[in-house]
């Protein structure tokens, strides 16, 4: 059974400017739905991040970029939601991606702390999630962040919105930038 698309990552990632030479982190990388799209765009001199505890996940997302001939992939088994736990340098990346991954996560607020610490100042944080269940898909109701808890845990970690990104159907985005 296929599952109806409801965010594009593509079309998200347009929102954000991509440029040759970004390093971007993809944190919660699941099955490389950014992860993919992402390299494609920083181009050989750009670099992203795929980071995911789940090692299989890793595995595909590696394959993928072997088929497709991507070298600037670097997978990373690590912990998002702990500070340091993505194994990243701090400062080091333009962009975050955390897609579909805030319901999820245990600690919320080491996660944007991980996302925070490993941003330039001025880098952009990407951050979509689920507004709602539909259809027994996606996080139970009370699993949800909605979008103003969400924007409210951000800019409590420092970070500054810069815009909201329509991302789909049952979906929030923004783009936040770090200060």
């Amino acid at each position: 059974m296929e599952l109806p698309a409801f965010t594009n990552p593509e079309d998200n990632i347009k929102a954000l400017g991509i440029y040759e030479g970004m390093v971007i982190a993809d944190l919660g990388a699941g099955i490389g739905a950014y992860t993919i799209p992402l390299a494609e765009k920083v181009g050989e001199t750009g670099r992203v991040y795929a980071v995911e505890v789940q090692k299989d996940l890793l595995t595909n997302i590696k394959n993928e970029a072997v088929a497709r001939g991507l070298k600037n992939v670097e997978l990373l088994w690590g912990d998002i939601e702990h500070v340091g736990g993505t194994k990243i340098k701090d400062g080091a990346v333009d962009v975050v991606v955390i897609s579909n991954v805030l319901f999820l996560a245990e600690d919320r607020l080491g996660l944007l702390r991980e996302a925070k610490r490993i941003l330039k100042t001025g880098g952009k944080l990407l951050l979509v999630d689920w507004s709602d269940s539909f259809n027994n898909l996606g996080p139970s109701p009370r699993m949800i962040i909605t979008k103003d808890v969400a924007r409210t845990m951000c800019e409590a970690e420092g970070f500054v919105l810069k815009n909201e990104v329509p991302v789909g159907a049952h979906h929030y985005g923004f783009i936040m930038l770090k200060s």
